[in-house]
């Protein structure tokens, strides 16, 4: 493994990783309230089409990096529109 693949496999691990303690905290408190739905979708929809684009190429990096934060993305809609805001 070159220098480019190791630069390209550890960005991907690093944009992977950084909704992981937003999910967990929406998951802790049981509260989405302070999350832009609108940003989430915008977030799955870019993931999605780099996700496509990383298939189409075979660019390993680009697909598990993507695949992971469309996976979160869709965790975090799924909260957004499933807990209910507390009063």
């Amino acid at each position: 493994m070159d220098w480019i693949q190791i630069a390209g496999h550890t960005g991907a691990l690093l944009s992977s990783i950084t909704f992981v303690p937003q999910v967990y905290k929406v998951w802790v408190s049981k509260s989405a309230r302070d999350l832009s739905l609108t940003m989430m979708v915008i977030v799955f929809i870019s993931t999605l089409v780099w996700l496509i684009y990383g298939v189409a190429l075979h660019l390993w990096p680009v697909i598990l990096a993507n695949g992971f934060i469309c996976l979160l993305s869709v965790i975090l809609i799924y909260f957004k529109l499933t807990f209910k805001e507390k009063k």
